[in-house]
């Protein structure tokens, strides 16, 4: 960290990127491997799910022809390997380290973003479909609520542990 670079201020870059593409924040915390794996995988991915179709068509709201395009046995390994590679860059920064259980979030979100994709093929509201991708990112805030409510109730109720 170069002069005037808080530890917070590099989490935050970590994690923006992270949600850029999922490996660039282990590339940007030196873990090469690992980041490389995830932009592999993504790439994989996006590429077998049709997902980048998928975004284009669902931004110019052409939602039926984005659930025609969609390849769900894919695309539904996306949310965890997205999720997962926010989180796993945001911890190797330092993230989370004060916070018990800050993984909850994350985890919960993976979930409920898979649950919006398996559904979006089906789900209407009045009468529209809601498509693969903004179904699942309707259900984002849902994980994250449920994910941090989890996580304050075992704050309460779990016994601090003593080393």
């Amino acid at each position: 960290m170069g002069i005037g670079y808080s530890k917070k201020s590099k989490q935050l870059e970590v994690l923006l990127w992270s949600i850029a593409l999922p490996g660039f924040g282990q590339l940007l915390n030196g873990k090469y491997i690992k980041g490389i794996l995830l932009v592999i995988s993504e790439l994989l991915v996006n590429v077998m799910g049709n997902f980048n179709k998928v975004i284009i068509l669902s931004f110019n709201l052409k939602i039926e022809e984005a659930i025609a395009e969609t390849n769900y046995m894919w695309l539904m390994f996306y949310p965890c390997l997205y999720f997962f590679s926010i989180w796993d860059a945001y911890k190797d920064a330092g993230g989370g380290e004060e916070k018990p259980f800050a993984y909850l979030p994350f985890v919960s979100s993976a979930y409920s973003v898979t649950i919006g994709l398996i559904f979006s093929s089906k789900f209407t509201f009045f009468g529209y479909f809601i498509g693969p991708l903004w179904l699942p990112v309707l259900f984002l805030p849902v994980g994250l609520g449920i994910g941090e409510s989890v996580r304050r109730l075992l704050l309460k109720y779990h016994p601090k542990e003593t080393f």
